[in-house]
Formats: structure tokens, sequence, C-alpha cells
């Protein structure tokens, strides 16, 4: 199962699920007001505050995290489309017979990173991409320190290496970024108080002679969207949240150096 389905099915799983929580608490809040009457809603207000408040501020946080880790996810494509720009440029330091297969190995690595991406959210077929882009990214560094260690100037080691050594490490840090997700201790937190909710919001509509579907499916669906959005932001390319703007960047390089 991809990322993709891996999203939509737990978002289903959970409406699912807090539907179910709501019903109990229904249940639950019909037989105590049988047996309690007016008495079984007094003194719970504080504590269905306190939850929904809880709620409201686990969704917030996790939203505005998955948010910014898009931010930089996105920002990390544009800055490693410039870094390879820039040592792209530089090539022109090298000797006119090796400048031929530098760009050669520059068009086939930026081709190649790009694939990696795009073959997302299948993760096995994109890390063998990465791999053979690291392969690429080797024979580049090689190259270039090869032809450095032969310029009297030194103007290859001054200015060449930096930029592919800079190409180099904003790879590292895009693959840290991609790895960087919602705590899964949060995430289990937030599913948790979100089933809590359920239960004492159903509770609470147990006053109600009947249920009221409007409000019990507004409310499972509003909580199951919202979720979806938190874990789509945090895995851009598996579901409708993507990142096309910024590979762009990455896309018009590829067709500049063409």
């Amino acid at each position: 199962m991809n990322l993709a389905q891996w999203s939509v099915k737990l978002s289903l799983v959970f409406f699912v699920a807090l539907l179910v929580c709501l019903e109990i608490g229904y249940r639950i809040g019909h037989e105590s007001t049988k047996a309690n009457g007016e008495l079984t809603h007094k003194g719970l207000g504080a504590i269905e505050a306190a939850v929904f408040a809880l709620l409201g501020l686990l969704l917030g946080f996790s939203f505005a995290g998955a948010t910014t880790r898009l931010d930089v996810r996105r920002q990390l494509i544009v800055d490693e489309a410039n870094a390879i720009g820039t040592a792209y440029f530089r090539v022109d330091l090298l000797p006119a017979s090796a400048q031929p297969e530098m760009r050669g190995l520059f068009y086939e690595y930026i081709a190649t990173r790009i694939q990696a991406y795009e073959k997302f959210p299948d993760r096995k077929a994109a890390e063998k991409e990465m791999a053979v882009a690291e392969g690429i990214q080797a024979k580049i560094w090689s190259r270039a320190v090869i032809a450095s260690q032969a310029d009297p100037s030194g103007n290859i080691a001054r200015v060449l290496l930096p930029a592919i050594n800079n190409m180099i490490d904003v790879t590292t840090t895009r693959k840290i970024a991609l790895d960087t997700h919602l705590p899964l201790l949060i995430f289990v937190l937030l599913i948790s108080v979100a089933l809590l909710s359920g239960l004492l919001a159903g509770y609470a509509m147990a006053a109600r002679q009947r249920r009221s579907w409007l409000h019990i499916l507004s409310y499972a669906l509003a909580i199951a969207i919202t979720i979806y959005a938190v874990v789509s932001l945090d895995y851009p390319r598996s579901g409708l949240i993507r990142l096309d703007a910024a590979d762009r960047a990455m896309l018009q390089l590829r067709d500049s150096i063409h």
C-alpha cells in the first residue's frame, strides 16, 4: 500500500471510528439519563471544555507544524536547484576537453533527482533513483577533484569544489527533511483525544430525545478531513497536497542545460 492509499484509508477508518464513539457516547448518555434524569449532565461542562480545548490545541499544533515542514521542503527544492545551477555554471573553469563529460553528468544527475521524487509515494522506487543519483554525484566530485589537482591557478579547488560540495550537502538536508514528520506520540495522542471528544459529544447529545445526524456527520467529517489534511501536509506527493510549484525549479534547470 502506497502513502496515498494509506492516508485515505486512515482517514476513512478514523471517520468510522469517530462515528462509533459518538454512538457509544450517545447510548451511554441515554441510559444514564434514564437512571439519573437531570443529574446526568451536571458538572460535565468543565471536563468537556477541557477535552475539546485540548483537541483544538493538538489540531492547531499538528497543522501548524505540518505546514512549516511543507514550507521547509519547498524551500529546499529551490535551494537544491540553485546549488546545482551554480555548480553547473562553474564547470566553465574546467579545461575545455573535460567540460562536455562533466556537463553530461550534471544533466544526468538532475534528471535522476527529478525522477526520484516523481516516483513518490513509491518509496522503494524513489530510493533506487536516489542511489543512482548518489553514484553520479560521486563521479562529478571525483572528476572535479582530478581536474583541480592539475590546475596550477587553484581556481577549480577554490570555486568549483565548494559549489559541488554545497550541491551534495543540500541533498542530505533534503533527505532528512523528507523523513521529518509529526512525532508518532503526538499523532497517537491527537487520534485518542479526538475519539474521546466523540464519546463526550455523543454523551452530551443524549439530552435530546433523538440523534442529530446532521451534527454527528458534520463533526466526524470535519475532524477526519482535518486529520487527513495534516497527514497530507506531512507527506506531500502522496495526497492532494503537492510540491509542483517548487518542482518546476528543477525542471526548468534541467531544460535550460539540455
